[in-house]
């Protein structure tokens, strides 16, 4: 199980320090930018169990790089803005646009690096990677960095029906040709990534009985379950975060219930670097 948004708040530090030590959640995704990074990477180097990857930030959220270098990405603040439509079209329109965004990519895994972590996975924050320009970037940038797997945000059509079945549905068929393409592309560059992915249809309130219905369900493959957990909720992590429960995800995490839960499954756990290298037939982990 992974934890989103590694180093947003202090209050995502301390749920993911807690979470680790209970021995449920077993990676976490870092922003490299954000206000408690290095508190955070501090935090990841005295718990060597924790798998620690990449969670890039091109959305609601803080760039590396200073203003004056990626003016068309970021606002005055130096964060970029929600509005994932548009600059997914500007990505693919403006050569000079795409050109802040390798820069502003770059300095991310660069970031990461000096931290001395071992590299894990890549995902983007809100899944901005789905964009071909996106991943194609990551692809190339992330090979100089050690890249070796990838988040597919592909969740099975009974639980992304949760809460709104025709939306769930038409969303599921929307992206199916972009997250074929994707895994086209990773299977071609012998990057692993996932077979399935949970926390989309209920990102932010992925409680107890929620997490204890995907273990009863757990289907074969790679398994990745995401939460963001935090012992504080809602505005006081993040103001796009207003109906997330975070303290509920939290007290998931730290079920005795989900423990034995995922103990019963008997799966493999940790993160990517603890699965076998990619290959045709997997089993199934689960993270």
């Amino acid at each position: 199980m992974t934890a989103d948004d590694f180093g947003l708040h202090e209050a995502v530090n301390e749920a993911v320090d807690r979470a680790s030590t209970a021995g449920v959640l077993t990676a976490a995704s870092l922003m490299v930018g954000a206000p408690a990074t290095e508190a955070a990477v501090q935090l990841a180097r005295r718990l060597p169990q924790l798998r620690v990857g990449l969670h890039l930030v091109l959305a609601d959220g803080w760039a590396v790089l200073p203003r004056r270098q990626i003016p068309a990405l970021v606002d005055g603040d130096g964060r970029f803005r929600n509005r994932m439509f548009v600059d997914g079209m500007r990505y693919f329109a403006l050569p000079g646009v795409r050109t802040q965004l390798a820069a502003e990519i770059r300095a991310q895994f660069a970031a990461f690096a000096r931290t001395g972590l071992q590299l894990d996975h890549v995902n983007a924050h809100k899944h901005f990677h789905l964009h071909p320009t996106v991943l194609g970037m990551i692809l190339r940038i992330g090979r100089e960095f050690g890249l070796r797997a990838v988040r597919v945000p592909q969740e099975p059509l009974w639980f992304s029906r949760r809460g709104a079945v025709l939306a769930g549905t038409a969303s599921t068929a929307l992206l199916a040709p972009w997250l074929a393409m994707m895994k086209g592309r990773l299977r071609a560059q012998g990057i692993a990534y996932n077979d399935q992915v949970f926390g989309i249809a209920c990102s932010g309130s992925l409680d107890e009985a929620t997490l204890l219905e995907i273990l009863a369900r757990l289907p074969p493959g790679v398994t990745e379950i995401y939460l963001h957990p935090a012992t504080r909720s809602e505005t006081a992590v993040a103001a796009s975060m207003a109906k997330y429960r975070h303290t509920d995800e939290l007290a998931a995490l730290l079920s005795a219930r989900v423990l034995e839960a995922v103990t019963a499954t008997d799966a493999v756990r940790g993160g990517y670097r603890d699965l076998e290298p990619p290959a045709p037939a997997r089993t199934h982990p689960a993270k």
